[in-house]
């Protein structure tokens, strides 16, 4: 079964401030679960991990596990968390009580967002990490490229806690080499923590207009390299990836740009290891 592990829905009006941004008039109107099992559908894909899409209020929870308990296809959800807050125990507890609450997964903050490179060395930060490890929950790492050595330190620091790297963390692919060149460096540092996953997800949109398959070959190999495909998960970034594709597309070019590998080892990044991560699977 192939696996989504990485798309998003919203209603614009909920608060959902980043689409006002020039360029995503695309993106600027609802995205809801029927729109998701069309496409879905079409495309063959059988479970997808609903991820929080930068709304930043804890209301999106409940209406995401909301979601996930009445469409069949989103198996799991990664809600929202201030993971900076000394209250990270309590609210994961609470959104467990909500309906749906069974189907959460992980939580992710929107640490892209963050001045600091160094942000997830805050000692604050580090307890609310260690509160989601302690729930049982993964952690999905939305980060700049220069906060990749921080989220290094925070996966040693925290072993017992899975990490999820969101979209290879945003190399320049649209740089060619030299973009590979500059990201290798700290990419290979955060796969060396054991307890660090990544999500081939997003790179058609960091490829810019005019991508190809071809252009994120050289990426998602090194990526095979380090993390090997059992750390490795197919995300579309759907709808985010209408900016340069169609969810179908997205799908395709991956497959495209994937190494030559083993049947097994091409299942595993496009179903298992989400599978494992997002415990879908016992």
């Amino acid at each position: 079964m192939i696996i989504d592990a990485h798309h998003h829905l919203w209603q614009p009006e909920r608060g959902y401030r980043w689409l006002d941004e020039p360029g995503l008039d695309r993106l600027r109107r609802p995205y809801l679960p029927a729109d998701l099992t069309a496409e879905t559908t079409a495309a063959g894909v059988g479970a997808t991990v609903l991820v929080e899409g930068g709304r930043c209020h804890p209301d999106e929870a409940a209406e995401f596990l909301g979601y996930a308990a009445t469409t069949p296809v989103i198996a799991r959800v990664v809600a929202w968390i201030d993971i900076g807050s000394p209250d990270v125990a309590a609210t994961l507890a609470a959104y467990r009580r909500l309906p749906g609450g069974e189907l959460l997964a992980g939580v992710r903050a929107q640490v892209q967002g963050e001045a600091d490179p160094d942000y997830l060395d805050r000692a604050e930060v580090r307890h609310g990490l260690a509160a989601v490890a302690a729930a049982g929950l993964s952690f999905d790492l939305i980060i700049r490229s220069e906060q990749l050595p921080a989220a290094a330190r925070a996966a040693y620091a925290v072993p017992e806690l899975i990490f999820v790297l969101d979209h290879l963390g945003k190399p320049r692919i649209d740089e060619g080499d030299t973009g590979l060149r500059a990201w290798l460096g700290p990419i290979t540092e955060l796969a060396g923590c054991p307890n660090v996953t990544a999500k081939l997800s997003g790179l058609v949109t960091e490829a810019g207009p005019g991508w190809t398959a071809a252009a994120l070959s050289p990426f998602v190999a090194a990526a095979v390299d380090l993390f090997g495909p059992d750390r490795l998960m197919f995300g579309s970034d759907w709808p985010v990836c209408l900016l340069r594709a169609g969810y179908r597309d997205v799908l395709d070019a991956l497959c495209e740009a994937l190494p030559p590998m083993t049947g097994p080892q091409r299942a595993e990044i496009l179903g298992g290891t989400a599978a494992r991560v997002y415990r879908l699977v016992s």
